[in-house]
């Protein structure tokens, strides 16, 4: 056989078996890579090809390359195949795609497998826009973005085998580079945590170092839980810090969320108490940076939504800033409950705002922007009307609008006295304390009229008694008829022994109607000597003395 025949006839075979591969009938094989696709460099890496059974040899094609990269007879199963590579580098990187040779003839060629390699170039940063944080069925934005001049980035989602996304990156006018990817509607998901690579046009499948994972918390609305702190909202530099997430719901685990932040912290749930989860999120030592607004999250474990948020709380760092402003009391450290009360804070240096603190208050601080009078920056915290409810001990802080989270050294203590006690506040004292003010004056009138009702009864009383004796008597002298006309029934005799005996019950009613109204006024209200009514305008301070 001539060489020419014996080159002809090879390249009849090889057409052959392209043409047969590229008109194949039987199904396409499965391709995959383990650990997976997207591989850290010189780690070794297994891709995997399955057919159907009976399959008598598996082959497996990089595109770019004119002759198959590896052939593999099939395991014992007998419908799949592996092929290793020992070491992950660049020149292993590409697209590959497998098929197997049956006794009917070659199978297509499988969907592709990219294989990736990541170094050690420098990683981007990832963020949502414009949190985290997104509600059930919501969008949020992830950006990537390098101060390496990447042409390209790459989202990948964790779980899935195939990037989320890859878009171009545009230059910004900060000197970075950056791509933003859509991401929604966001369902209810075991897990939400992407990674972001970058990479060169020239070399697509040589990926930098990925970013820092960043998971999205998708909320829900069920009942918020509450966040607070034992150590009150106002913490100083290097004081030890733990935020506590609780809820009566009973959530079994609990997220939070910084403002400004991408890191979502977790905890398991434990139950104080009955009836009631609680998660602690100690923070150490207290720092710059944990100053800010924080939130917290409730959850179940079979459940991938979050609840809806807690109230925001607001941690405030004091001591960041050196100067130390100064607070006083007008008029005084001394009031009664009911007075007008300023507690005036200032300061030599100039500070945007000023906050006043209550030690021991679970509310947040009084916050004031300064004023510039008298050479002092200044704020006039209000209290007015005190009650006994303002009492306590104050500080005052300054901050600047750039750091509103970050505050000054605090000022000396300025304790607050309000003397009086509830029973001299504005509203009425509940029923079980003394009667005061209105309530009491009302209390004394009504207990004047029930006396004056009385005494006006046993009166009539007394009259009838003494005009029914009358008639007896002198129906028992002068036993006439009784239509007399006008003409009087009784003797003058018997008529000055009824009125004597009339007069002296008279008397007897009036000592009892006396003693009866035997009751001071109220102090601070004056009864008319003449008409025995309180004057027009009575005092709302006024008390009943029961004597």
């Amino acid at each position: 056989m001539t060489p020419t025949l014996t080159a002809l006839l090879c390249l009849g075979l090889s057409v052959g078996v392209r043409t047969q591969v590229q008109a194949g009938t039987l199904p396409k094989p499965t391709i995959w890579a383990e650990p997976g696709s997207v591989i850290p460099w010189n780690v070794p890496v297994t891709i995997w090809c399955q057919g159907t059974l009976g399959a008598q040899d598996f082959r497996l094609d990089k595109e770019g390359s004119q002759s198959p990269w590896d052939t593999q007879p099939p395991l014992e199963s007998g419908d799949k195949a592996t092929f290793s590579i020992s070491y992950m580098t660049e020149h292993n990187t590409g697209r590959y795609r497998c098929y197997y040779l049956s006794p009917t003839g070659w199978s297509q060629r499988s969907d592709p497998l990219e294989l990736v390699v990541v170094t050690t170039y420098s990683k981007p940063s990832l963020s949502a826009l414009p949190s985290p944080v997104v509600t059930s069925g919501g969008n949020v934005t992830l950006q990537c973005g390098s101060w390496k001049e990447y042409d390209r980035f790459i989202v990948t989602k964790e779980g899935e085998d195939k990037p989320s996304g890859a878009l171009d990156a545009q230059p910004q006018p900060s000197g970075q580079t950056q791509a933003l990817f859509p991401v929604g509607p966001v369902p209810p998901s075991p897990r939400w945590t992407f990674r972001c690579y970058g990479c060169y046009r020239s070399k697509p499948q040589v990926w930098s170092a990925p970013s820092d994972p960043l998971e999205l918390l998708v909320s829900g609305v069920s009942g918020k839980p509450s966040l607070l702190t034992p150590q009150g909202p106002v913490v100083a530099l290097g004081q030890n810090l733990t935020l506590q997430c609780r809820s009566d719901v009973g959530y079994e685990r609990y997220a939070l969320f910084k403002e400004g932040e991408q890191d979502l912290l977790q905890r398991p749930g434990r139950q104080p108490q009955a009836g009631l989860s609680q998660a602690d999120f100690p923070r150490g030592l207290v720092i710059r940076s944990d100053g800010g607004r924080y939130r917290c999250y409730g959850g179940h474990n079979l459940s991938s939504e979050w609840s809806a948020p807690s109230d925001p709380l607001d941690i405030l760092v004091a001591g960041w800033l050196r100067d130390t402003p100064s607070l006083s009391v007008q008029p005084g450290p001394t009031v009664a409950s009911g007075e007008n009360v300023t507690l005036l804070c200032q300061s030599s240096t100039w500070r945007h705002t000023f906050l006043l603190s209550k030690e021991g208050a679970a509310h947040p601080p009084l916050r004031l922007r300064s004023k510039f009078q008298g050479g002092q920056y200044r704020a006039e915290f209000s209290l007015s009307p005190v009650t006994a409810a303002h009492g306590g001990t104050y500080r005052c802080y300054s901050s600047l609008s750039t750091s509103p989270y970050l505050l000054s050294q605090p000022s000396d203590p300025l304790e607050l006295l309000v003397s009086g006690g509830p029973e001299n506040q504005l509203l009425p004292p509940v029923e079980s304390g003394p009667q005061t003010g209105l309530k009491s004056y009302l209390n004394v009138l009504i207990g004047v009229s029930a006396a004056f009702i009385v005494l006006l009864l046993l009166l009539l009383f007394l009259l009838i008694r003494c005009r029914h004796s009358r008639r007896r008597k002198s129906g028992a002298a002068d036993p006439e008829p009784k239509n007399r006309g006008l003409q009087s029934s009784f003797s003058p005799a018997a008529d000055a022994q009824d009125q004597n005996l009339c007069e002296e019950k008279r008397r007897v009613a009036l000592g009892a109607d006396a003693a009866v109204n035997n009751t001071q006024p109220a102090e601070g209200v004056q009864l008319d000597h003449q008409s025995g009514e309180p004057p027009a305008e009575p005092s709302v301070y006024a008390t009943t003395r029961i004597h």
